[in-house]
This record gives structure tokens, C-alpha cells and sequence, in this order.
């Protein structure tokens, strides 16, 4: 498998190397030169294999030549055995054809968990192989930080260093990142927001001098082994209630940076029947407005009760962007360095018609969120964190054909939001009792102001 840069202008790379690289040097992200198919009969077995077995066999093809088969799945079976549900990503039937799958059962309670507790052993196995070491950079909207902290913690392959924004995750997903005391582990606060902390990291990789003398990496889902992960359990969800016969499922996403949602076109161009995507967002709503109009204008980003969607710019919709157009680097280029310059991003109307064929979106706000997590403890007992109620109100705002199960994705464990779902419930959520003494832990962090120079000699000074 060879991997391309969705801006055309960089060198193809084979998954080893894009896995280190993370962005494409010409700015773009990497997608595979094509995509592999996945067997109707291997979509009927996988309905009865454990997670771990049908993750192997899904992204084999997307590793093939980088890594042996007996040892990428033994890395993939380490991954999931710190998942604390036997089925990883177990489906709950909440009536109406409804499902919500489970993405949270991992060490830190986020989907994240799913990509990068495989992400950071790949990384491990690959810089040992090689003899080398990498400085990760990465930015969290909350919960992407923590899941790269567990996976890379007290490597001596990997220097990590994580940005977020100052004051906007909730305490839980703070505390997870801070607490962590390894000497490989670096935390800073930018005094700003997400879309902030993320042009940091951006702006970082395109300083070629400073990205070569660091050896710098990604995990942040513009890493294309994060996506490859995520695209396995829209299959397994599929083949669980298909009984992997084929038949079509829909998908509601609570999703800021698109990465989540982008997993699930992948796994449909894989051969999964997918008939419908449903973008959940909340006030900060750039995917919903662009998907009802074919308009991407960036506005400013609004604090809410899911802080890990307030997210302007969507980074992974770069990757749709050239599937949609035809996979023409020259075009998405042209594209991305107008929104960037402009803040506006125009589809047009052909390309815009094909994407409203299976895609839609809903803005939810902040009442509305607190009401879905009050009437689904109500009616099944079943406690939702806020980005969870995002995706069940878009998903039944925008559901088109009520015969097809609709699988509604839950992001994160109600415990990491426990004061919005205690004012919608009157409950507040316990956390694990591997986390009871989150909130005594001692935490160390640095504040920066957002500023790149800042950042850099930050980075810089505190590497060992």
C-alpha cells in the first residue's frame, strides 16, 4: 500500500513512513492510493470474531509490507486487551431501531482510546525497528490528548508534547493529561481555542528546519493510522446488526474535526453498506452549515457544553474534499490556501449534490443537549455525556428511512462531563475505580500564550 498527499504535491510514502510523517510536506493529509475491498463473506465473519481479529484483518491491507501479519496482530490484540468491555465496542439497543455503540470502555474513556491505543505501539515498534526517537506535537479539544498520553507515557522512543486551550476542556479531561508525571510527557495550555492550538501544530510542521532537527510527529487525527483504526468498528457495528448479511445501516456522528465520521466513508469504500452519515454538531455548527448549503465559512468558536466539538476548522474534511472532487491534489490545494487566506470554502453545486446524497447534519444547542440526556435516563436508564446527546438528536432530527438501523456513536463516558449530565439528570456520574483519585493527583502544565515562537522554544528547551 502506497499513500498520497490529498494536495499532490508530496512524495508518495509507504505506511511506515506516513504513520512518522503525519502531515504531508506540501500541507496535505495522507489517504491510501486506493482503497482496499473487503469481502462480502469476511463481512459475515466477522459478526461472530472478537474485535481484535476483525481490526487485524481490516487494516492488514493498509500496513501490508511495513510490518509482519503474525506481529501487527499481536500489537493489535495488546491494544484492545486494555479495553475494559469484552466486545470493545459493545451496541445498545435503545428502541426505534436505534443503537448506541460504545466507543468509551477504553483507558481514558474517549473513542480516541480505539485509534491510539494502537497508534502509540505502532510508533514504539517502528522507532525501535529503526533506532530512532520522534518529538510528537499534538493539539486536544479534550479528549484526543489524554488517549495520546496513555498510549505514549514512559516510552524512550517518544517525546510528547500536547497542546489545549486554556480553560476550555472540562476538568476530568484536563486532570487526565496533566496527572501524568512521566519525564516524556509535556502539557501546555494555549491561551486560546482549539482552532488555535491547532494552527500551533500545523504551523509547527511547515517550519521544515524545526520539523527535521526535533524529528516531529503527529497522533492528532491527521495522522492517517488514526483514521485507519477508527474504520473498523463501523464495520463491526455493521456486520453485528446485519448479521453480516449486507444489509444497510445509518450513522449519526458527533463530530468537530471530522476525523470520526471520515473513518466511516472509508469503511463504506471498504464494502461496508453504509447508507447514511449524520454530522452532529453543537452551537459551533461549521460541518452543519456546510453540509446544508456547500458553504464552509469559518465564524468564531463558542464555548459549550461539548467543549471537544467547539472546533471551527475541521481538518479531515480535507480528506472527503478530494474524494469528492475527484481526487485532484491541484484542486483541494487551491481549495484548502483559500479557506485559509479567506476563512470561506465554496464545494459548488455538482460536487455539493453528491455529497446530499448520504450526508446530513443538525446544530444542537445547549438545551437541546441537556434534554436529550434527561429523556434517555428517563426512558432507559441510560446515562449520555453531552457529545453523545449531540449525536442522538442529530441522528433523530435527520434520519431518513426508519427501517434502517440507525447506529448513533457514543464518544465519551458520561463521567468525563459530569456536570452537565448531573443538571440534565439530577445524577452525577461516577468515574472508574481506576480513576478515584483524578481529582487529588498532582497535575503539572505550563501556560503560553498563542504564539508560535512561544511554543516552539518551549518545545525546543524542554525536550530531553
Amino acid at each position: 500500500m502506497r499513500y498520497v498527499s490529498t494536495r499532490g504535491a508530496a512524495p508518495d510514502l509507504d505506511f511506515a513512513d506516513v504513520l512518522l510523517a503525519g502531515l504531508a510536506r506540501d500541507g496535505g493529509l495522507y489517504v491510501p492510493d486506493t482503497w482496499p475491498t473487503i469481502a462480502p463473506d469476511a463481512l459475515r465473519r466477522f459478526a461472530g470474531l472478537p474485535y481484535a481479529d476483525v481490526a487485524t484483518e481490516i487494516m492488514w491491507p493498509f500496513v501490508e509490507g511495513s510490518i509482519d501479519r503474525e506481529l501487527f496482530g499481536t500489537i493489535v490484540a495488546e491494544s484492545y486487551a486494555t479495553f475494559d468491555h469484552p466486545d470493545v465496542t459493545p451496541l445498545r439497543d435503545l428502541g426505534g431501531g436505534v443503537h448506541l455503540l460504545e466507543l468509551f470502555h477504553g483507558p481514558t474513556l474517549a473513542f480516541k482510546d480505539l485509534a491510539l491505543q494502537l497508534v502509540g505501539r505502532l510508533f514504539d515498534h517502528e522507532l525501535t525497528h529503526r533506532s530512532s526517537t520522534v518529538t510528537i506535537v499534538g493539539a486536544t479539544s479534550g479528549d484526543t490528548g489524554s488517549a495520546a498520553i496513555e498510549a505514549c507515557r514512559d516510552r524512550d522512543t517518544v517525546e510528547i508534547f500536547i497542546l489545549h486551550p486554556f480553560g476550555r476542556v472540562s476538568d476530568v479531561q484536563r486532570r487526565q493529561m496533566t496527572t501524568v508525571l512521566s519525564a516524556n510527557v509535556h502539557n501546555i495550555a494555549v491561551e486560546g481555542t482549539f482552532d488555535d492550538c491547532q494552527d500551533l501544530v500545523k504551523l509547527l510542521f511547515a517550519d521544515e528546519m524545526f520539523r527535521d532537527r526535533v524529528r516531529l510527529s503527529a497522533v492528532n487525527s491527521i495522522n492517517w493510522a488514526r483514521v485507519m483504526a477508527q474504520i473498523v468498528y463501523y464495520a463491526v457495528a455493521s456486520s453485528r446488526l446485519g448479521g453480516g448479511l449486507g444489509q444497510p445501516v445509518a450513522f449519526s456522528v458527533p463530530t468537530g474535526n471530522f476525523g470520526n465520521v471520515f473513518a466511516g466513508y472509508g469503511a463504506q469504500r471498504m464494502g461496508v453498506p453504509i447508507s447514511q452519515y449524520i454530522v452532529g454538531s453543537n452551537r459551533n455548527d461549521i460541518l452543519t452549515r456546510f453540509l446544508a448549503t456547500g458553504l464552509m465559512r469559518t465564524e468564531g468558536v463558542e464555548p459549550s457544553l461539548s467543549p471537544s466539538m467547539d472546533i471551527q476548522v475541521s481538518s479531515n474534511f480535507e480528506r472527503l474534499l478530494f474524494e469528492i472532487t475527484g481526487r485532484s491534489g491541484a484542486t483541494v490545494s487551491e481549495r484548502m490556501l483559500a479557506f485559509r487566506s479567506d476563512g470561506e470554502l465554496a464545494l459548488g453545486g455538482e460536487h455539493h449534490a453528491l455529497l446530499q446524497e448520504q450526508w446530513s447534519g443538525a446544530r444542537i444547542d445547549d438545551e437541546q443537549t441537556l434534554t436529550v440526556i434527561r429523556e434517555v435516563y428517563e426512558r432507559t436508564g441510560e446515562l449520555v455525556d453531552p457529545h453523545t446527546a449531540v449525536g442522538l438528536a442529530a441522528g433523530e432530527q435527520c434520519r431518513r428511512d426508519p427501517t434502517i438501523p440507525l447506529v448513533s456513536l457514543a464518544t465519551a463516558h458520561p463521567a468525563k462531563f459530569p456536570d452537565a449530565v448531573e443538571k440534565a439528570t439530577g445524577v452525577r456520574p461516577g468515574l472508574p475505580a481506576r480513576l478515584h483519585d483524578l481529582f487529588t493527583r498532582e497535575e503539572r502544565f505550563v501556560v503560553l500564550p498563542n504564539d508560535l515562537a512561544a511554543v516552539r522554544d518551549y518545545i525546543d528547551t524542554h525536550r530531553r
